[in-house]
Order: C-alpha cells, then structure tokens, then sequence
C-alpha cells in the first residue's frame, strides 16, 4: 500500500520536473536570444556608419513581451524615427545634437539587456535549486519505496517461519 502511495509520488514529481524543466529551456532561451539580439543591436547602433535598417531588425527580434512598457516606447521611437533619420542623413550631415538622440536609445539598450541578463541568471539558479530538490525528494521516494519493500519482505518471511513453527509444533502433537 505504501509502496504505490511513494511509486506515484515519484512518478508525479518526475512529471512535475519535466514541465518546470520544459518552461526554464523556452525561458531561457527567449532571453538568450533578446539579450543576443540586443548585443547585436547596440552594436550595429555604436559603429561609426551604422546600418538603422539592420539595428531595426534587430530589435524587433527581442522578446516583446520580455520588455518592460518605458524600453518598448523607446524602441518604438527608434523605430519610427529611423525612416526620418535615413532621409535626413542623405539631405545633410549628420549633427552632434542628432547622434545624442542614439545615445539615449544606446542607454536604453543596455540597460534593458543588463535586465535581461541578470534575469537569465536568476532563472539559471532557480532551475538549479529546483533540480536539487527535485534530486532530493527522488532520493527521498526512492529510500521509502526500498524500506518498504524491505519492510515487506521481512514480514513475509516473519509470517512463513510462524506458519512453520505452528506446523512443526502440530506436528508434534
């Protein structure tokens, strides 16, 4: 009877860890992937003839739903004034007070991938705590489930040496 009871528990905490294990791999890699496209991203805005169309594209590989609502409005405003941004740059030179505005979405970026990556991080040791419990309580199962088959097992041949006894004893009446 307790055997099953621990049998099951293991059998729902290895299904329980799958899934907590499935959800830290997608996790992780939609952060992988925005803090590699924002690394990319910065990048491409800091070189000195950067290419906006590729920086755009590059943002919009990071994980909308990753950013907080103050980053995702910065970023919309690069976006948007990119195409500006590409025809004023053929008109003129570019100026000093247009070149701060990239700083700021620069700043932006980098804080929002520092975000990223410390939140990667935070992930990475939850699943390794989350993977030492998981050890733990498998151990645990695995511990009760042999003592009590062991347990099991000695009652079995506790009850055949009585039944034993009592025939011997019988028999010797």
């Amino acid at each position: 009877e307790d055997i099953s009871v621990y049998e099951g528990d293991l059998k729902a905490a290895n299904a329980v860890r799958k899934m907590e294990h499935n959800d830290y791999v997608a996790t992780h890699k939609d952060y992988t992937e925005s803090v590699d496209a924002l690394t990319a991203a910065i990048a491409t805005i800091k070189k000195q003839n950067y290419d906006r169309a590729q920086a755009t594209s590059l943002l919009v590989q990071v994980k909308q739903d990753l950013i907080p609502e103050q980053a995702r409005r910065a970023i919309d405003a690069f976006v948007a004034n990119t195409e500006s941004a590409d025809d004023l740059e053929s008109a003129a030179p570019e100026a000093a007070a247009y070149e701060s505005h990239f700083d700021g979405i620069i700043e932006v970026l980098e804080k929002l991938k520092d975000k990223f990556e410390d939140e990667r991080t935070s992930i990475e040791k939850e699943e390794q705590n989350d993977k030492h419990a998981h050890e733990m309580l498998v151990q645990d199962l695995t511990n009760s489930i042999s003592t009590s088959k062991d347990d099991r097992h000695d009652k079995a041949q506790e009850k055949s040496k009585t039944a034993q006894r009592e025939a011997d004893a019988k028999g010797d009446l």
